[in-house]
């Protein structure tokens, strides 16, 4: 064989090539900022004192990158209750938002949406300046958090006023979320029927069921021991979806997890999406607005 040093040298430079080609960054350092409040200074001077204490979030996000994705979580409690914290999605590449909104009965219909809102129009104009890509953001949450997620992903009337749109959204991930009217909304709206019995009117998710959406993953637990219909709601919702022409509907049904276990253990669900749609979104690069 001729020039055997001269191959063995470019047999050395493919191997180096391919072990740098496939080598990855070690973790990050993950920082944490607290209590940032994100209404903004002209509705924070008019706010009552319960809105000014209350309307405020934490961010932990990947320290020395850049275009990182972010989720943006939103707590259960049945819109009575709760606090904001950090859902563990045991991956540091992904940024976190944990946010607070005001309760009902000290806030009326509809201050929690025009909270998750706000805290959602809050991260899509900063987490530009933390390192996170505006285009990856995704909104998420559990029970009445995920039902808020499902609402202003859904329906466009909440981050209008903010002069966003929902189909900014990377994606949206409720997990077990009520998408027929939240059982509490109902009372709110006057509603004496049982709590069981499903309504759909302007404050349910099903009801802006359309084929041009962020992408949708639903999350629930065991239909044999999550809360009552909430499969199948999330169920019909992804049928919906399907039917009326959306390309990207997720729908997973967890076995062995009831409705608080569902909380923790859909996780795994949430940061697989979004790994996916972040890479589906890389592969296929910008598309036309979605109306």
């Amino acid at each position: 064989m001729k020039n055997p040093p001269l191959l063995a040298s470019i047999l050395l430079f493919l191997s180096v090539a391919c072990t740098l080609a496939g080598a990855t960054l070690p973790p990050p350092e993950v920082l944490t900022q607290t209590g940032i409040a994100y209404y903004e200074a002209p509705a924070l001077a008019q706010a009552d004192e319960y809105q000014t204490n209350h309307c405020k979030l934490d961010i932990r996000y990947p320290a020395n990158r850049k275009g990182f994705a972010t989720v943006v979580w939103f707590h259960g409690g049945g819109l009575t209750g709760g606090k904001r914290g950090f859902p563990d999605l045991r991956d540091p590449e992904i940024a976190v938002v944990a946010v607070s909104y005001r309760l009902s009965p000290k806030v009326a219909l509809p201050g929690f949406l025009e909270d998750a809102a706000t805290a959602t129009a809050w991260v899509l104009r900063h987490i530009e300046g933390y390192g996170g890509d505006p285009a990856k953001v995704f909104v998420s949450g559990h029970s009445a958090g995920g039902y808020l997620a499902a609402m202003i992903g859904m329906d466009p009337r909440w981050l209008a006023p903010h002069g966003l749109s929902h189909q900014q959204l990377a994606g949206l991930i409720p997990v077990s979320a009520q998408v027929t009217t939240h059982f509490h909304v109902k009372k709110l709206r006057g509603d004496t029927g049982p709590e069981l019995r499903p309504l759909i009117d302007e404050f349910a998710p099903l009801y802006y069921a359309a084929g041009r959406l962020p992408p949708i993953c639903l999350i629930t637990g065991d239909r044999q021991i999550e809360y009552k219909s909430r499969v199948e709601e999330n169920q019909l919702l992804a049928v919906t979806l399907r039917n009326l022409g959306h390309p990207r509907v997720e729908f997973h049904e967890m076995g062995g997890l009831d409705h608080v276990g569902i909380a923790q253990g859909g996780m795994i669900l949430v940061r697989q999406f979004v790994k996916r749609t972040v890479e589906a979104a890389s592969a296929t690069g910008p598309t036309a607005p979605r109306n």
